[in-house]
């Protein structure tokens, strides 16, 4: 391909409206604004073992919700548990 062929490429056009405004991540968001993450990350987000982590699912004192076979974290569920222990 010649320089002004790749120019009038539609892949390349549609990878340069897709990019992220600004040259920003578009998949980075603050922790605290996520919806959800996975058990390994709110073990490391709260600094608690595995068998911690479900153990607080099992008690419902962290809520989840699975999406095929893929276990979600809800992260306003983790910073309510982190709230509560923080008050006490």
């Amino acid at each position: 391909m010649t320089g002004g062929q790749l120019e009038n490429d539609p892949r390349k056009e549609a990878a340069i409206r897709l990019s992220p405004p600004n040259g920003h991540d578009a998949k980075f968001v603050p922790f605290a604004e996520r919806l959800s993450c996975t058990v390994d990350e709110a073990c490391v987000a709260t600094g608690l073992g595995r068998t911690k982590v479900y153990e607080l699912i099992g008690s419902g004192q962290i809520i989840t919700t699975t999406i095929g076979r893929r276990r979600l974290v809800m992260v306003r569920s983790l910073l309510a548990l982190l709230d509560a222990t923080n008050s006490v």
